[in-house]
């Protein structure tokens, strides 16, 4: 009312058609179902239950060097340079342009990208075109004063045009829950490259390891093959008994009965590396990688507690699962209200097909239609109930994956100083194996103890050196196992080689 003259028929259709648009447009602007949040994870201030010493103990030889955490330090994108091997560099990058596995990973997220441009489609009008022919026959018997029938044919086209509102979000929480499964092909796309760099590196590692302990057992060998014959010749002499050949021929086929063993170690790493790399076993080259030649990282970046959720694919991933899940608890939420569709529709008939669109009859509809849910078994229910249970699934695996998240840290990083010292005991173990090899032989020479004591110090010289190759692979092993539990620094890559999309960073 203005001035207390009486509204007009019009203004007041047009008042109540504006507020029922204002009143649409609000229940489209909300979307039921809860809305994502990141979860809050108490990571404290360390990984380990009691704090770590600023460096490893460090022993004087290859892969020995006192290794420094660095806490908060940068992973390069490229960690396995640290290494310092140009071999292992070409491979993981050979690995990463042929892996299978990596092209399965790409090829689940491209398909979990087109999902979302296909439910994205659900904002826009859907649009169709129509087109008919329609042969008719009819009877005109029954109207009075008529006892014939007539045949014609009409032809149509028309264009459609319908729009389902969002009104309570089902469609906006579909969407969302499809980026959601598009964030966690991503993320999962980051670990599988993740896991085939360090599978990379750890392989060639262990061929390296193996290929010294093949070539120390071959110099052992050699050198059990040389003393068989100089017992044998002291046997002939009746210098020593016969127990003494017995023993140190015995000693020499056990050596050589771990060749084979090793061999065969050998051979099935090389065939895991061909997988990696994407090729037959047959089409492997064999590289002599130099144990060596390795370079042992003395500067080792450790992330933050409060970091390593934002870095590791499989954590991401999680979250991602549970963003997915909290989406479609928003879809079934909203699958309990009603749905309203407008549609439309424009065309023409004629009686001929040529005359269709020269002067055809016009022909229109516009509709709208309310559909609601009233009863349907309690299954709408059901499938909320399901969803709320899916979600309660979902963060319990997040809070899973994140506590072994934190676990492989913590082992990784007590295993970089339990490796350090055990590498030192190695090598005192050794060197005390050599001093006392030579200190028998010596008193054996000057007939102080008898043969079986020069066989039991051979026999534990040769167990000391293996321990010894073994205790330097677990080194470079382990710092490899602790960079990929930080998350292998994908977040500093610039490019992604045969990634769809690059992953947000943290």
């Amino acid at each position: 009312m203005k001035n207390g003259s009486p509204v007009s028929p019009a203004a007041a259709d047009l008042r109540l058609s504006a507020a029922a648009l204002s009143s649409l447009l609000l229940l489209s602007a909300c979307a039921l179902g809860p809305d994502f949040t990141r979860p809050q994870t108490a990571a404290g201030e360390r990984y380990t239950p009691e704090a770590l010493p600023a460096q490893t103990a460090a022993t004087e030889v290859s892969g020995g060097a006192a290794q420094k955490l660095v806490a908060g330090g940068e992973i390069p994108a490229q960690w396995w340079q640290l290494f310092g091997s140009p071999l292992i560099s070409q491979r993981v990058a050979e690995a990463l342009a042929h892996s299978p596995s990596l092209a399965a990973a790409q090829a689940a997220l491209r398909q979990a990208q087109e999902n979302v441009n296909a439910a994205v489609g659900g904002y826009y009008p859907a649009f169709s075109a129509d087109g008919s022919a329609t042969r008719a026959k009819t009877n005109t018997a029954a109207s009075p004063g008529s006892n014939s029938s007539y045949y014609y044919t009409l032809y149509g086209a028309s264009v459609n045009v319908s729009y389902t509102l969002d009104l309570f979000g089902a469609t906006r929480r579909g969407v969302e829950a499809q980026r959601a499964a598009a964030e966690y092909q991503q993320f999962q796309l980051e670990g599988a490259y993740l896991t085939l760099a360090a599978n990379v590196v750890t392989a060639s590692v262990q061929e390296a390891s193996l290929q010294t302990q093949l070539s120390a057992t071959e110099d052992i060998l050699k050198s059990r093959e040389e003393q068989l014959k100089i017992t044998q010749k002291q046997y002939e002499l009746g210098a020593i008994a016969r127990t003494d050949l017995l023993a140190a021929q015995s000693l020499l086929e056990s050596t050589r009965a771990t060749l084979p063993a090793l061999r065969q170690q050998l051979a099935q790493v090389r065939s895991r590396l061909a997988v990696y790399l994407g090729r037959m076993p047959a089409e492997q080259e064999i590289s002599q990688l130099d144990l060596n030649a390795l370079t042992l990282p003395q500067d080792v970046p450790v992330s933050l507690p409060s970091q390593l959720t934002q870095q590791r694919p499989d954590i991401r991933a999680a979250e991602a699962q549970l963003h997915q899940a909290t989406a479609s608890l928003g879809v079934a939420t909203a699958n309990l209200f009603p749905k309203l569709t407008l549609s439309a529709g424009y065309g023409s008939q004629a009686g001929a097909g040529n005359e269709l669109f020269k002067s055809p009859a016009e022909i229109w509809n516009v509709a709208g239609g309310l559909s609601a849910p009233l009863f349907q078994g309690g299954t709408l229910r059901a499938n909320k109930r399901a969803a709320q249970a899916a979600l309660d699934q979902a963060y319990a695996n997040y809070r899973l994956t994140v506590l072994q998240g934190f676990a492989n840290v913590s082992d990784s990083l007590n295993a970089l100083q339990n490796d350090a010292q055990a590498l030192q005991s190695r090598h005192a173990a050794l060197q005390a194996a050599e001093q006392n090899l030579d200190l028998v032989q010596k008193s054996y020479r000057a007939g102080a103890v008898g043969y079986l004591n020069v066989l039991d110090a051979q026999r534990q010289q040769q167990q000391a050196r293996i321990d010894f190759i073994t205790a330097q692979s677990a080194r470079y092993n382990d710092t490899a196992a602790l960079l990929q539990a930080l998350g292998g620094g994908w977040w500093n890559r610039q490019t992604e080689p045969g990634t769809a999309v690059a992953a947000s960073a943290p």
